[in-house]
């Protein structure tokens, strides 16, 4: 875009030199090119705001980023709070507290996964694996909770999402995650065998995926396991829907994620 040069003075003659009809003509079309520009940036701050467009300039990372980033620089209290209050998450909407009795030490996840959900997940990559394992407030259940932060970009969790959903991959007996059983605490008998109920999610909006397994505190060997959306349901009669143990793993997943959701919120939220 060029605008018009501006009225000048002849060397010579010491007087403004006049303006004819292609002056005119020349000015015109610089306003109009003014006009043009304008309305191109004015579009494209519109587009921008309208696709959720974050490019904002330092200190505002978008929201996937950062909640990829939360492993390495979000304290364990916060993903994995000590107490974590379920009201109306069990059983006919009891309430129920979850104490937190172990934290892995964050990993690879190499013997986190059976083979088979290994695979499922490798598409999306293994970033780090951070997990902790609780018990409910009779110490009778103990449920271990993980958050799998992978490398992948949306797009790519967007296609893992939709293959877990479409092929029920995440209700797969032989695609359950493992537990963390803790050596001196009520989860140290918590193997693969005792494990009773599982949730997992393919999160779409962060590089992540969570899970819960549950299962006794007293070791006892579950033969028919069941995914926490079949153990919840009001008709379910086997022993870990009798228990309350899918309740335990879908409460705790649920109550993580939203805590995972907080803290990307509050690490993304501009200054006032």
């Amino acid at each position: 875009m060029s605008l018009a040069e501006p009225d000048t003075y002849d060397a010579d003659t010491a007087r403004v030199r006049p303006t004819g009809p292609r002056r005119r003509s020349s000015v015109a079309a610089a306003a109009a090119c003014v006009v043009l520009g304008l309305g191109l940036i004015g579009g494209a701050l519109t587009g921008s705001w309208l696709t959720g467009d974050s490019s904002d300039g330092p200190g505002t990372p978008d929201a996937f980023t950062a909640a990829g980033e939360l492993w390495h620089s979000v304290p364990v209290d916060k993903l994995f709070p000590p107490t974590v209050k379920g009201d109306g998450a069990g059983p006919g909407g009891a309430d129920r507290t979850w104490t937190r009795i172990a934290v892995a030490p964050d990993s690879g996840c190499g013997d986190a996964f059976d083979p088979l959900l290994q695979k499922a997940l490798a598409p999306a990559g293994c970033l780090r694996l951070l997990r902790a394992t609780y018990t409910d407030a009779t110490r009778s259940h103990v449920t271990t909770v993980g958050l799998l932060f992978t490398k992948a970009d949306s797009a790519a969790m967007g296609v893992l999402h939709r293959r877990f959903e479409e092929q029920g991959l995440a209700t797969r007996r032989d695609l359950m995650p493992r537990t963390y059983a803790a050596e001196g605490t009520p989860a140290a008998g918590f193997g693969d065998g005792q494990r009773a109920a599982w949730t997992l999610s393919v999160l779409t909006d962060a590089p992540v995926v969570t899970y819960a397994v549950s299962g006794f505190a007293d070791g006892r060997s579950v033969g028919d396991p069941q995914p926490a959306a079949d153990a919840t349901k009001a008709d379910a009669t086997t022993p870990p829907a009798q228990a309350g143990l899918g309740h335990d793993a879908q409460g705790l997943a649920d109550r993580v994620e939203r805590s995972l959701r907080k803290t990307v919120d509050s690490a993304t939220e501009k200054p006032s």
